[in-house]
């Protein structure tokens, strides 16, 4: 392990002098509330030993240079819904918050833009948005709770990925403070540019290891008045899998296609106290069409539900908010399952996700633990929620490890690859390590060690720290 020092008393008082004594917390409560976040597995907890909150860039900018003074690693967090231990402080040092920072500084309707730091929430980006006629196309299904400065660091997907692409495809520009302290803006308000690296694009979903993204610039479109939701449901997995690829041929160009096995269905409804049809056999595709012309939401509408029926579909309904609910608390609705469980984040190519889900739920019926299984189907991400059952904590984790090498493998032979939108964080590091290409590895490791020469930003994230020559 890469040896960094303590924060000290001094290192205290020098983070006071910047954002004053009621933004720097070392009590045993508040260290303890930012030990881990949405990963449940306390084996990845880390206890920082300084939590810091900046209202500003300068702020930020100011911390980074007192850790890099005094050789104290800095994690930077948002709202803290990373389930792949993005937001925990590998080794210890300083979490360093940017909720304050929450304020919407501009949205331009002729230039289809909105300017936001890092702090605001998501949904309340959507929601300003909407009252102006547009849309912003970032849509994780954590919305309600996750702060864009977050989705920005992850290149968080969600449910219109599919049709928009994912967090990244939604930015002009970010304000970065670099993990030297210096300040920059990467990025600006064109359709295009050819201008030097694209720097913009390197720093978001680095996860922040090359920088903290303070302020950004993004992209909206207009929003589209005709949009219908459908529920098919099928029970033979099969069939509901392959519905898939099917309606990327068809070029339908769906805003979503999310795909439900029978285990989140009836885990789901419970939860949710709803009873939706096929509760007891059903898996379901959901999936959400968009236009802006009402004759043409009929015919994609009509293609839609005769492309659902050739595949076999049971049941071709509309889906309501009911519907949407329950796909939202699907995630949620395990915890009351299992209190030990892990969440699989694949993606692969979209002409295969239908073989692979297939194929990953006939291999977990080989073991004793649980497997749910989710997907953004329409882009190939995958999400498996495997549950420990009865078994020892050593059988679990023999079962677990033996079952991700066999996916991993597999993925990687259809050309995917371990993450689709939660990223590596710290869950990951090791299967990124052993699956990742060695030249590519390097390549990842020497960019970060230029920008980082002290390994202080979100350390053992991604990769473990290169140790000093």
């Amino acid at each position: 392990m890469r040896q960094y020092h303590p924060v000290t008393y001094e290192v205290v008082k020098a983070l006071q002098a910047v954002v004053g004594e009621k933004y720097v917390k070392t009590d045993a409560d508040t260290l303890d509330k930012y030990k881990l976040d949405e990963n449940l597995d306390p084996t990845f907890w880390r206890l920082p030993e300084v939590v810091v909150s900046a209202g500003s860039t300068e702020e930020v900018a100011k911390v980074m240079q007192i850790a890099n003074q005094y050789g104290v690693p800095v994690t930077p967090r948002s709202a803290g819904t990373s389930v792949s231990c993005g937001a925990i402080p590998t080794y210890h040092g300083i979490v360093l918050l940017l909720e304050r920072m929450n304020q919407i500084r501009e949205i331009n309707e002729e230039g289809m833009y909105m300017v936001v730091e890092a702090g605001v929430r998501t949904i309340d980006i959507q929601n300003l948005a909407h009252e102006k006629g547009l849309m912003y196309a970032g849509d994780p299904c954590s919305s309600d709770s996750c702060l864009i400065g977050g989705n920005l660091a992850t290149n968080a997907g969600g449910n219109k990925a599919v049709r928009y692409g994912t967090t990244r495809h939604q930015v002009y520009s970010v304000e970065v403070v670099l993990p030297n302290g210096k300040v920059t803006t990467l990025g600006a308000t064109l359709k295009k540019c050819s201008t030097g690296f694209c720097l913009d694009q390197l720093i978001i979903g680095s996860e922040g290891t090359l920088g903290i993204i303070t302020k950004a610039t993004l992209k909206l479109v207009p929003l589209a008045p005709y949009k219908l939701d459908v529920l098919a449901v099928f029970t033979d997995l099969a069939k509901a899998t392959a519905l898939v690829p099917k309606l990327v041929k068809a070029g339908l160009n769906p805003t979503s296609v999310e795909f439900m096995d029978n285990n989140f269905v009836r885990s789901a409804s419970d939860y949710s106290d709803l009873k939706l049809p096929h509760y007891e056999d059903g898996c379901y595709d959901i999936v959400s069409i968009e236009t802006f012309n009402e004759d043409e939401l009929d015919d994609k509408m009509e293609k839609l539900s005769a492309i659902c029926e050739e595949c076999g579909a049971t049941d071709v309904l509309e889906a309501d908010d009911r519907v949407w609910q329950v796909r939202r608390n699907c995630l949620e609705s395990t915890r009351s399952l299992s209190e030990v469980q892990t969440s699989e984040d694949l993606v692969v190519p979209v002409t295969k996700i239908a073989a692979c889900i297939q194929a990953l739920v006939k291999e977990s019926e080989q073991y004793d633990f649980r497997v749910f299984c989710l997907a953004h189907a329409g882009d190939g991400n995958l999400h498996f929620q495997i549950l420990k059952c009865d078994m020892s904590d050593a059988e679990w984790e023999r079962q677990l490890e033996e079952f991700r090498h066999t996916a991993y493998r597999y993925v990687y032979d259809l050309g995917g690859r371990l993450s689709g939108e939660h990223g590596i964080g710290m869950k990951r590091v090791c299967y990124m390590e052993e699956y990742t290409d060695p030249v590519e590895m390097e390549l990842m490791k020497t960019i970060k060690g230029a920008m980082d020469p002290n390994w202080i930003l979100n350390p053992g994230k991604v990769f473990n720290p290169v140790e000093k020559q």
